[in-house]
C-alpha cells in the first residue's frame, strides 16, 4: 500500500507513523485481539458523564469495571465531589491528579470532539493510552486527531460488554458471544462466580 506524500514548500515529508495507523484503522469492525489488549494493558479509566442515576448505562459501567479490579475517576460537573459507587466525582479531566489510561465518553456524539481536545492537551499528565467512546457514540474527526496524537480508539462500543464477551460471562446471558474456544474460562475474585481476561499487572 502506497501513502500520499505531505508537500510543505518545496520538501515533501512522509506521514507520521500515528498518521498512517490512522489511514489504516477500521472503525466498523474491531478485532477481538485488539479490544482484548486494550482491556488487558490498562488500568484506570476517566468515565466523562457518569451518572449517579441507579438506571443510566453509566451507573452500572462504573459499577462493573470497579468490580473488575480497574480504578475508575467519574466525570461530571454536577455531580463534583459527590461520590458515586464510592468513587469521587470530578468537574473535567484536568481536575485529575492519578493517572487515566482510557478517557471513556458517555456523552453525544457531538460532544465527543471537544473532549478529546481536552483529552489530548491532558495526554502526557494522565498518561494517556486511549479514547473509548461508548455505544451510539461516534465522531470520525474525534478519531482521527486522536489517532494522530498517538491514542489508540474504540467507537460505538462498551467495556462492560466487550469485557463480558471476551470473558465469556454475557454467555451467561444467553448471548452468543462469537468466540469459540477449548480454554476454560478464568474464575474472577471471590464471593460470586465471574469471569475474567486476566489484565496485566492485576489479579482481574
Amino acid at each position: 500500500m502506497s501513502f500520499p506524500k505531505l508537500e510543505r514548500g518545496r520538501s515533501f515529508l512522509y506521514p507520521s507513523y500515528a498518521h498512517m495507523m490512522a489511514m489504516l484503522m477500521d472503525h466498523e469492525s474491531y478485532s477481538d485481539d485488539y479490544i482484548r489488549g486494550i482491556l488487558q494493558s490498562v488500568q484506570s479509566f476517566a468515565m466523562v458523564g457518569a451518572s449517579a442515576n441507579t438506571v443510566r448505562p453509566s451507573y452500572f459501567v462504573l459499577k462493573y469495571l470497579l468490580a473488575k479490579g480497574y480504578k475508575v475517576f467519574p466525570i461530571n460537573p454536577g455531580l463534583a465531589s459527590r461520590e458515586i459507587h464510592g468513587q469521587t466525582v470530578f468537574a473535567s479531566l484536568a481536575e485529575l491528579e492519578s493517572p487515566a489510561d482510557v478517557v471513556d465518553i458517555f456523552r453525544n456524539s457531538d460532544a465527543a470532539l471537544g473532549i478529546v481536545e481536552e483529552a489530548i492537551g491532558l495526554k502526557q499528565k494522565l498518561g494517556l493510552k486511549v479514547i473509548w467512546m461508548q455505544l451510539g457514540v461516534r465522531n470520525d474527526e474525534a478519531a482521527r486527531i486522536a489517532e494522530e496524537a498517538g491514542l489508540k480508539v474504540v467507537m460505538n462500543r462498551c467495556p462492560k460488554i466487550e469485557y463480558g464477551r471476551l470473558s465469556g460471562e454475557i454467555a451467561w446471558a444467553g448471548v452468543n458471544n462469537r468466540i469459540i474456544s477449548s480454554q476454560r474460562p478464568v474464575i474472577h475474585g471471590s464471593g460470586y462466580q465471574q469471569l475474567s481476561i486476566l489484565r496485566a499487572n492485576s489479579k482481574a
